[in-house]
């Protein structure tokens, strides 16, 4: 699984039980609390009942008179009242008065009169000086019937207790704001709950972004093609990246200098041994002309050394450059006859013709001097191999967003067994004419310069003979 899926899946977890036990808290919280409200409304609404009831309960009328009158004149009013948008259009109270003895002496809905209710726990235990208060349902198999019942005991004017008046509310009559209230947490829960998911998406989507940037890297390096460390930003994704950039720069540089050292022992192994054959060969009394023949030979594998050497410096400072490109605009038909009469004598010795072809309004952007150093580098190599009498093109054209500069000569082209090995360092074929062989440099250092470019080099078989050397540059 990726990670960004795990971090999102982990986020997304923490979130959604933080929201169900947030909300599950709040059920179990919320209703309590409302019917605690209603019962210290209650409390209130019971002692005062009990101040109004005391004269009449006192002079034995509290069934027909004022106290009956103005609670019968209560239940049959309109409230009209809109309490936070729901309405309350008729009293949900009842009001029973009791004895001290708990028989019933007045019931506002006139279910219980003359009954028992001394065993009740609101008149019970008021009678006996304590907080009276229950809640029973009308039907046991059914929470919602159930009623909450607060009591108050009246008193005579010596302070003898003469009485009891209980108020009663459905438990139901407190829903209706227990459900706008908790719809209202449940629609902020489903709020934070999607916010939540977007920060946890946007955040998983950033961590993943960051390393999926390191892993291309990575990748890109593995590959051995140059790449540059992406924009990672700060925090840790950032010191990860400058930590593996560093990494990978001190891990170049030690196998960059194994390398050459190893290739660069190894091809002047061949000119120092003949250097070293012709030094031993040569005495005082050997003839001039043998002298001068040895002689001749260690000059020409020095200068071969001193190639080498150089040559070597060139691709090194190249491959190991970090800068990209100084860009400028370049006219490639005016690069390629540049190109054509630099090489014109060397092209006239060996009776070979150089063309121009298919270059007239193309441009592009590239550093002047690496692109015709590796141009130079493809039309030696074609001038090397290309026969007498025969004819190098010089082209180019515009493919797919891409221009194509190309090489093509007449020789005698690649053998198969070479085809995947000319970029190689230090890999050269023999000359036709017998001519030492190069350096075997050039043509990596025309990879590299692609490379640089955001190219690609590419040496073939032409179909109708002879090499075809193709540089692929971003037009």
């Amino acid at each position: 699984m990726r990670i960004g899926v795990r971090i999102f899946l982990g986020y997304f977890l923490v979130v959604g039980l933080a929201a169900f036990f947030l909300l599950d808290t709040a059920r179990d919280k919320l209703e309590p609390a409302l019917r605690q409200s209603m019962e210290d409304t209650l409390v209130d609404t019971a002692n005062l009942l009990a101040e109004f009831v005391q004269p009449e309960l006192a002079a034995g009328t509290v069934a027909n008179g004022a106290f009956a009158a103005k609670l019968e004149a209560f239940a049959a009013r309109r409230l009209n009242a809109s309490i936070w948008g729901i309405r309350k259009d008729t009293p949900n109270h009842r009001i029973y008065v009791t004895d001290a003895r708990g028989i019933v002496l007045y019931d506002s809905n006139h279910l219980a009169l003359g009954q028992d209710y001394s065993r009740w726990n609101d008149v019970y235990r008021t009678l006996r000086g304590q907080y009276g208060a229950r809640t029973s349902r009308g039907d046991e198999s059914k929470p919602e019937t159930s009623v909450m019942y607060v009591a108050a005991p009246v008193y005579a004017s010596g302070g003898k207790l003469i009485g009891v008046v209980t108020v009663a509310k459905p438990s139901r009559s407190v829903e209706p704001f227990f459900e706008q209230a908790f719809g209202g947490l449940a629609r902020a829960g489903v709020v934070v709950l999607v916010a939540g998911l977007l920060i946890g998406v946007l955040l998983s989507w950033w961590l993943t972004r960051s390393l999926s940037k390191l892993v291309q890297y990575a990748s890109a390096v593995g590959r051995g093609e140059r790449a540059a460390l992406p924009e990672l930003g700060g925090g840790e994704v950032g010191l990860l990246g400058s930590a593996l950039e560093r990494m990978r720069v001190q891990l170049e540089g030690k196998q960059y200098v194994e390398h050459y050292v190893h290739s660069l022992t190894h091809e002047l192994k061949s000119p120092l041994a003949g250097i070293r054959g012709a030094a031993e060969l040569i005495a005082p009394d050997m003839p001039a002309e043998q002298q001068a023949r040895f002689l001749a030979n260690i000059r020409r594998e020095s200068a071969r050394m001193t190639e080498i050497i150089d040559r070597l410096l060139e691709l090194a400072r190249l491959e190991s450059r970090s800068a990209p490109p100084e860009l400028q605009q370049i006219e490639v038909a005016s690069l390629l006859t540049q190109l054509a009469e630099s090489r014109a004598d060397l092209a006239a010795q060996r009776r070979v013709q150089i063309v121009c072809e298919g270059a007239e309004g193309l441009r592009l952007q590239a550093e002047p001097f690496l692109l015709q150093q590796a141009l130079g580098n493809l039309l030696d190599n074609a001038l090397a191999f290309a026969p007498p009498d025969s004819r190098i093109t010089l082209a180019a054209q515009l493919q797919a967003g891409q221009l194509q500069l190309s090489v093509h000569d007449q020789g005698p082209g690649l053998p198969d067994y070479a085809l995947g090995r000319v970029f190689e360092r230090f890999y050269s074929l023999p000359r036709p004419d017998g001519a030492p062989k190069s350096t075997g440099l050039g043509l990596p250092f025309v990879r590299e310069v692609a490379s640089l470019h955001g190219g690609q080099a590419e040496l073939i078989n032409h179909p109708a003979g002879g090499a075809l050397a193709r540089l692929t540059l971003p037009a």
